[in-house]
């Protein structure tokens, strides 16, 4: 399989590529249309051709798609008052798709709505908006007055930080900042789509069947390194068709890309009989096993590290597709990043206290003993997955070793379009589950603060994306100064996040499994395969021949 290609230039020398309909498959739909709450893959990166920030992350492929850029504002500002000011110029003559003019009172309106309608990052990205605080305790009543003024006149936007954030730019180029009209409502908008400004608008939509796109007749492109104008003239996503059929659908042209991770035993025939349709790109991505820290048996410290001293990653490796496109995963943060895993706590021979460089294989007399030593052997236990061919392979295998290790272990598999919603939620009482998760954008904060960060459990929510329930302050108080303190060098941040990521696997509430590589496959009339580090494949900057 090729490593990701350099993709063909696409400026005004491609504009004879533009036309035809992107054919999009997926085994379910991916939710919510509330670009503001939806927290899925599947829409997430859809949505980047739909919605813009205020900023956004260029639309390049290759290290520069990790870069800020302004996006709805004229300009990127110079943080002030020692990072605690930022004050936006939104550009003029902007319109959403329904000809209605884009507003400072829209930005105003938008940030508001993140905190209304319980977006999954309103704590963990947000929060240092002065204000913020009091709209996380009480969403019905916010209205972030302290925290954004407007100047419509000048059509400036200044957000007053209650304290300063490193990455506050780049949470406002992640889809959840994305702005909508202010006449938006305060709740989940379920299957109704709102207005955007990007190049495309959603047309049409039953979840059980079918999301259709067209252009967006108000767009312009303002800077094409932002939000370029897109080559499709329509994208359709096509639901309801399993992963091993949709392969052989997009081997075959029937369609043009699939959401769904290519189950295992087709691995081998992209690799020998479609090659050029097959692309392998590194993303900081990984699968991982949460345990809930609040409910037996996985309460006891012990239970939870059994589980962390049974996986045997080098299977879960198989099971995804073999080393050349997977390794274990020892840590939260994948090799991908500046600053990744460096010691391995549960590996045969290891342990918290004297950690190996490396994982090299399970422990399993270690995990029964664990598992005895906790007082949980012979409890029930269930554990949740998705019921994609290559979770429900991992969570059968996942199954099996909760049973060898002293657990009456069953194995839920969901829908897709709901597991991951089931398993944020508390009320459902998840004792263990599967799941994959990719970088929002690169830094450590995305797989340590947001899955684990105190901010982010909201019980009795499907928007509480600490599937563990964790808390803990002493990690916490490290994670917050590695995000908000300005006069650290960048190796005193990296030293804060691995000493909060080693604390963490102390206690163990997830079981990292591996870290694993983009598999995509296309179809042989979709060239100029545009893949960036943020939104992956980007859709409208494909050529359909």
């Amino acid at each position: 399989m090729a490593q990701e290609p350099t993709p063909e230039k696409h400026g005004a020398a491609a504009s004879g590529h533009r036309g035809g309909t992107l054919r999009l498959v997926a085994a379910a739909s991916g939710g919510t249309l509330d670009p503001q709450i939806n927290y899925t893959a599947k829409y997430i990166n859809l949505y980047a051709v739909v919605y813009d920030g205020l900023t956004t992350f260029r639309k390049v492929t290759g290290p520069g798609g990790n870069d800020v850029v302004a996006d709805l504002a004229e300009t990127l500002p110079t943080p002030q008052d020692g990072g605690l000011t930022y004050v936006f110029t939104l550009r003029p003559d902007l319109h959403f798709s329904n000809g209605q003019p884009v507003t400072t009172a829209d930005v105003v309106a938008s940030f508001r709505r993140i905190f209304r309608v319980g977006s999954p990052t309103a704590g963990s990205f947000y929060s240092a908006i002065a204000g913020a605080d009091a709209c996380l305790n009480s969403p019905a009543t916010c209205t972030l007055k302290e925290g954004l003024t407007e100047d419509p006149a000048h059509r400036t936007i200044t957000f007053h930080l209650a304290r300063p954030d490193t990455e506050f730019l780049q949470k406002l180029a992640f889809t959840h900042a994305v702005i909508l009209p202010a006449s938006t409502p305060d709740h989940d908008i379920g299957n109704t789509p709102a207005p955007g400004t990007g190049p495309y608008r959603v047309v049409a939509y039953d979840p059980n069947k079918y999301l259709n796109l067209d252009r967006n007749p108000a767009f312009h492109v303002w800077d094409a390194q932002a939000q370029p104008e897109g080559f499709p003239d329509r994208i359709e996503y096509t639901f309801g068709i399993p992963d091993e059929a949709a392969v052989t659908a997009v081997e075959n042209g029937q369609y043009d890309w699939m959401a769904d991770a290519v189950p295992m035993d087709r691995l081998g025939e992209l690799g020998s009989r479609f090659t050029a349709q097959t692309h392998v790109a590194r993303h900081p991505a990984m699968y991982f096993i949460p345990t809930n820290v609040n409910l037996p048996p996985f309460n006891q410290l012990k239970a939870r590290q059994a589980v962390n001293y049974a996986l045997n990653r080098k299977a879960m490796v198989i099971l995804y597709g073999g080393p050349g496109i997977a390794r274990p995963l020892c840590g939260m943060l994948p090799s991908s990043f500046p600053v990744a895993s460096d010691q391995c706590f549960y590996t045969r021979g290891a342990s918290p206290s004297a950690p190996a460089a490396q994982w090299s294989a399970p422990d399993l007399e270690k995990a029964r003993a664990l598992v005895r030593e906790s007082g949980t052997a012979g409890q029930r236990v269930t554990l949740v997955t998705a019921n994609t061919s290559l979770d429900y392979a991992m969570g059968t295998w996942l199954r099996d070793m909760l049973q060898n290790i002293g657990y009456q272990a069953t194995l839920r598999p969901l829908s897709s379009s709901m597991a991951f919603n089931y398993m944020q939620n508390s009320a459902n009482h998840v004792q263990i589950a599967l799941k994959d998760w990719s970088a929002d954008y690169p830094s450590p904060s995305n797989f340590l603060d947001d899955l684990l960060g105190c901010e982010n459990f909201h019980p009795n929510s499907d928007s509480s994306i600490n599937i563990p329930g964790f808390c803990d302050k002493r990690v916490q108080a490290l994670m917050d100064r590695a995000k908000t303190d300005v006069s650290l060098t960048r190796q005193q941040t990296d030293d804060l996040w691995r000493q909060a990521e080693h604390l963490i696997m102390e206690q163990a509430p997830i079981a990292p499994a591996i870290e694993k590589d983009d598999v995509i496959i296309t179809s042989p009339r979709m060239k100029n395969f545009f893949y960036t580090q943020v939104n992956k494949l980007f859709f409208s900057q494909v050529w359909l021949r």
